[in-house]
């Protein structure tokens, strides 16, 4: 069932499910909603109290004004454990998710036992910027479908779309849910990353997971930041471009399965 937060004036939605001890929070990618963890909520559900939530802008969450900073990500996540009265969470985050883990494990470690950042980097390199805004450029000009076309083959291996038309439809639909400005404010906090200095002083347990054909967060630079993370492990999902925990759902739920302590 879904849950209203309210964040002064305007509500993040979220779910809570599974009745495990311990609780993991769910962040998802720019585009998609909290929906697309279907692939892992089952196992999750047999050990945690899965708690998961539309970044703002996105899926049933309100869209206050934007741009955003991953300050503005990171809050509404200690929104959600707040909300739910939850003093120390796993968390997993996948691409903006898995950036927004960062920006919380740096900033309140005390919140997080352990945490899974997927699919993502940890700083604006000038190429990655100017892919943003071609792609909000892309935006005013053809709107969120004409970003959908050019994201779709970022996210989803030739081969998945062609035998997934039915998940392909449902992810669709969720990234048509993202507003235009939702969606933009977002872009904005992209462009402005800037955690991988901060990296060498992680406290928290960190798992990097990556699809081994991902450009937009590619297994070199995934390496990269988990070399210079203390402790920090690393696990590449064969077969998987940007939404690994959908491209390859067994080789994504072997990779955190023991992280998790799920086996």
């Amino acid at each position: 069932m879904a849950i209203r937060i309210d964040r002064d004036g305007w509500y993040l939605e979220a779910e809570r499910s599974g009745t495990g001890d311990e609780v993991i929070l769910l962040s998802n990618s720019l585009g998609a909603d909290r929906t697309m963890w279907w692939p892992q909520r089952a196992l999750l559900e047999s050990r945690f109290t899965v708690l998961s939530y539309d970044t703002r802008g996105h899926g049933g969450s309100d869209t206050p004004p934007g741009p955003y900073s991953f300050d503005d990500l990171v809050a509404d996540a200690v929104a959600v454990l707040d909300h739910f009265g939850v003093t120390k969470a796993a968390y997993m985050g996948l691409s903006l998710g898995g950036m927004t883990g960062l920006g919380l494990a740096l900033a309140h470690p005390d919140r997080l036992t352990r945490l899974i950042c997927a699919d993502a980097r940890a700083e604006a390199s000038e190429p990655f910027v100017k892919s943003w805004d071609d792609r909000l450029g892309t935006l005013q000009s053809r709107g969120i479908e004409g970003v959908w076309l050019e994201t779709v083959g970022r996210w989803f291996t030739e081969k998945w779309r062609a035998d997934n038309p039915e998940d392909l439809a449902r992810m669709r639909a969720a990234f048509l849910r993202t507003t235009a400005d939702g969606y933009a404010g977002c872009a904005a906090a992209l462009k402005r990353l800037d955690y991988l200095r901060s990296l060498g002083g992680m406290s928290v347990p960190i798992l990097y997971v990556c699809g081994d054909v991902d450009f937009g967060a590619p297994p070199d630079v995934m390496r990269q930041m988990a070399a210079v993370t203390p402790g920090a492990g690393y696990a590449l999902v064969e077969d998987a471009a940007h939404l690994a925990n959908i491209n390859n759902p067994k080789g994504f739920n072997a990779a955190i399965s023991s992280f998790l302590g799920l086996v």
